[in-house]
């Protein structure tokens, strides 16, 4: 699966990583990374990608 194919919370699990930890570490509210898996709210794509690419580097 390439990034663009990818959610952020895919990304997150297959990093390994808490949305505590992502808060901690990119400092995204949680409540935000919340809403964003729920399909509550929805980030502009190219957020999106960036927030991606941003996990996907703390597991390297």
């Amino acid at each position: 699966m390439t990034e663009i194919e990818m959610s952020i919370k895919e990304a997150r699990q297959l990093a390994g990583l808490s949305q505590a930890a992502i808060n901690r570490e990119i400092g995204i509210p949680i409540r935000t990374l919340q809403d964003w898996e729920a399909g509550k709210r929805t980030p502009p794509s190219w957020v999106e990608r960036l927030v991606i690419e941003k996990i996907l580097s703390l597991t390297k």
